[in-house]
C-alpha cells in the first residue's frame, strides 16, 4: 500500500510537541517500512522554508526551550526517500521561491495533484 499524507493545517501542536504530529507520524511510519508521499499545501508550505527559526518563542515567563525545526524534519524525510511535494501556487501566495526551501522537494501545481493522487492507494488529508 502506498499512502499520501497531505498537510494543509500548519503548526498544529508544535508548541507542545516541538514538531508537527503528521510530519512525525510520517517519519515513524517510514521507519516501519511504509511507502509514503507527503504534500505540503496551504500554510504548511512554510514547513519547507530553510530560514525559519522559532528559538526565542515565549509566552509570559514561559520560554520554548525545544523549538520546532520543521524544515530539518522535512529535509530528513527527503533523505529517507519520501517524495515531498510542495504546492507551487501556495508558495507564490506567500512570496516564497525555490531558493527559500530545503533541497529535494518537488514543486507541483494544483492541476497536477490528481495524477499524484492516482499514484497512491490511500490519501490522508490533515
Amino acid at each position: 500500500m502506498k499512502a499520501l499524507n497531505i498537510i494543509e493545517c500548519a503548526y498544529r501542536a508544535t508548541i507542545e510537541e516541538q514538531d508537527d504530529t503528521i510530519v512525525w507520524l510520517t517519519h515513524a511510519m517510514k521507519a516501519a517500512g511504509a511507502d509514503l508521499g507527503l504534500v505540503l499545501r496551504g500554510d504548511a508550505v512554510n514547513y519547507a522554508v530553510r530560514a525559519q527559526n522559532a528559538a526565542g518563542l515565549a509566552f509570559g515567563d514561559w520560554r520554548q526551550t525545544q523549538p520546532p525545526r520543521l524544515a530539518d524534519d522535512i529535509a530528513l524525510l527527503v533523505t529517507k526517500g519520501v517524495a515531498v511535494y510542495v504546492l507551487a501556487e501556495d508558495l507564490v501566495l506567500r512570496g516564497l521561491d525555490a531558493a527559500d526551501l530545503v533541497p529535494g522537494l518537488e514543486r507541483v501545481t494544483r492541476e497536477s495533484l490528481p495524477g499524484i493522487f492516482a499514484a497512491h492507494d490511500q490519501i490522508w488529508h490533515w
